[in-house]
């Protein structure tokens, strides 16, 4: 008689009601290509509508056309837009403006989107352009700067921007949004 050993056999794949015979695949979203000439025409109209003096509709057109589906280029452009067009908003004027997303149709999911591209945002402008690295400089603490503070040229004002909309985010939309947004596989 062979010796069989029981403890190595995976019970799971003979169970055709198994979790380990579930496609993944089905998990994921569907989601449509698009292209970066798309995304800069879609740039150009909200940047339109942002002159135009509608901060508000160019703020929901932008989120509600995020580029799920486009290449980093395309992804990169759209963050540029979104970040242009939260600069440009006044303070006293984004808790009213967030108020009336939420409150709207598909305002929660609009919301998440906003926080998407705050997070894109702030991973971005930490990260130091190829073009600003130096020489690593050796500093009296005994750490190595390599780069300036705020990651370059205007970083700062663009992080505190950047911040002062999570945190009005957070106060309407709650820490559920974060959630949401971490658990997502959907990227901006």
């Amino acid at each position: 008689m062979a010796a069989i050993n029981w403890r190595t056999i995976k019970i799971d794949l003979l169970d055709p009601e198994s979790s380990s015979n579930f496609d993944t695949t089905s998990l994921a979203p569907s989601i449509t290509p698009v292209s970066a000439a798309e995304v800069q025409s879609l740039s150009k109209q909200i940047k339109q509508l942002l002159r135009g003096g509608d901060a508000e509709g160019a703020l929901r057109g932008a989120l509600e056309n995020a580029p799920y589906g486009g290449d980093a280029t395309a992804k990169d452009v759209h963050l540029a837009t979104v970040v242009e067009i939260l600069q440009s908003i006044k303070q006293a004027e984004m808790s009213p403006m967030l108020e009336r997303i939420y409150g709207s149709e598909g305002g929660t999911e609009t919301l998440d989107v906003l926080m998407k591209y705050l997070y894109k945002g702030m991973s971005h402008s930490s990260q130091p352009s190829s073009a600003s690295r130096g020489p690593i400089s050796p500093q009296p603490t005994g750490f190595s700067q390599i780069h300036s503070r705020g990651g370059g040229e205007g970083g700062g004002q663009a992080m505190s921007v950047l911040l002062s909309w999570h945190e009005k985010l957070v106060e309407i939309a709650g820490a559920g949004s974060i959630v949401r947004v971490m658990t997502d596989r959907r990227t901006v």
